[in-house]
């Protein structure tokens, strides 16, 4: 089967998964906080529920090494973005949304760490690195799509409930379509033993740097709707910022995947994308529309761009243990994550606001750009063998 096909699959798996399955208590939550199923405490402690999800699938992920665990998770995941998206419609109450979204976590670890895995050296043996690197553009369509039906739902009157059944529905369809086309995992890809050229220490600054952009981005991710919606009054013009965001994460994939492919390259082009995320992050401070749209601009746009120069920059550091350092990194980025909504919560509890967990949010990301771009030493530790390797990615 044509490698673009698999691709293909994997773009929309990633859309499903992280779009839908992940991403959709965003502009679900002025919904559930305006009819009373929970406040803004308790939203927190589900956002959080939903990345400690997140960090069990992606440690979990790090020790899937037979095809057949790779596989089980990978369709696993899929199917339960869309079973516990249709079981959102029955919960009405802060435990039953804090356990579905903790499902929701797993799940879309799952598929993320499997799809990484297995689409990325796909796309470097079929000799299209930009195709794969354009996979990761997938949740940033999802949350458009989410975020447009949150907007029909919402010019229409429909409640919460409905939403999470139109979600599923989509789901589904994008889960059936696909399931014949998704990349299959081989013991070359599912066994791949560590390279002895190389850098944990490099690897480990990374997972740094990957924590704090979860810590950094995930706040106003997490309650950007309501945010928007306490600015607009719960008018439809406040579910605009949740698509918009998406269709800029999606745009930010497209401006990195053109940049040159080297290490250097790679580290001040990350850089710049956290910096950028912090600006957007202190922009949502200040209190109104033009703010929450530079926070779109500046969150979004890097958002998801991101993540793709931290998994490349994994690869130029170990190419071979993309598995290993996928799961590795994605568990740094959900405990950056999981602190995250903790502190939206603590922020909300002990304020009233957001805001003193939106500067903290700000600070991590500029921390995190200065250690991104600062050279430990680690590429003169990647072996001569791997070099050809690198520089084909």
């Amino acid at each position: 089967m044509s490698p673009l096909i698999r691709l293909s699959a994997s773009f929309i798996a990633l859309m499903m998964a992280m779009g839908i399955g992940r991403f959709a208590l965003t502009p679900q939550l002025p919904h559930l906080l305006s009819e009373g199923q929970i406040d803004l405490t308790a939203a927190g402690l589900i956002a959080a529920a939903n990345y400690l999800g997140y960090f069990v699938g992606a440690v979990d992920s790090m020790f899937s090494r037979k095809p057949a665990q790779v596989r089980w998770r990978l369709l696993g995941g899929l199917w339960l973005c869309v079973l516990l998206t249709l079981a959102s419609f029955w919960a009405h109450d802060f435990w039953s949304h804090l356990l579905l979204r903790f499902g929701t976590g797993v799940a879309s670890a799952w598929v993320l760490v499997m799809i990484t895995a297995l689409s990325q050296p796909l796309a470097v043996a079929a000799g299209r690195p930009r195709l794969g690197a354009l996979v990761f553009a997938g949740p940033g369509l999802g949350i458009f799509l989410t975020g447009l039906l949150a907007l029909g739902s919402n010019l229409l009157g429909q409640t919460s409930a409905t939403l999470w059944l139109v979600y599923a529905a989509v789901g589904l369809v994008m889960l059936l379509g696909i399931l014949a086309f998704l990349p299959r995992p081989t013991a070359a890809v599912a066994t791949t033993p560590v390279a002895i050229g190389s850098s944990p220490r490099g690897i480990g600054r990374l997972g740094l740097v990957y924590g704090l952009y979860g810590l950094g981005y995930i706040i106003p991710a997490t309650f950007l709707s309501q945010m928007a919606s306490a600015q607009f009054h719960g008018q439809w013009q406040a579910d605009l910022f949740w698509p918009c965001f998406g269709l800029a994460a999606a745009s930010g994939v497209v401006v990195v995947s053109l940049r040159r492919h080297n290490a250097n390259a790679t580290r001040h082009w990350l850089m710049a994308t956290l910096w950028l995320q912090a600006t957007g992050v202190f922009a949502c401070l200040l209190g109104s529309g033009t703010g929450l749209a530079l926070g779109v601009l500046m969150c979004g746009g890097p958002f998801l761009a991101c993540m793709q120069l931290v998994m490349q920059r994994s690869r130029e550091l170990a190419p071979h243990a993309t598995q290993r350092n996928a799961g590795l990194l994605t568990a740094c980025f959900a405990v950056g994550q999981l602190a995250g909504p903790l502190l939206a919560a603590l922020s909300s509890h002990y304020s009233g606001s957001l805001q003193p967990g939106l500067i903290v949010a700000g600070s991590g990301l500029l921390v995190a750009g200065i250690l991104a771009v600062s050279h430990p030493g680690a590429d003169r530790e990647v072996c001569a063998s791997d070099r050809a390797t690198i520089a084909r990615r």
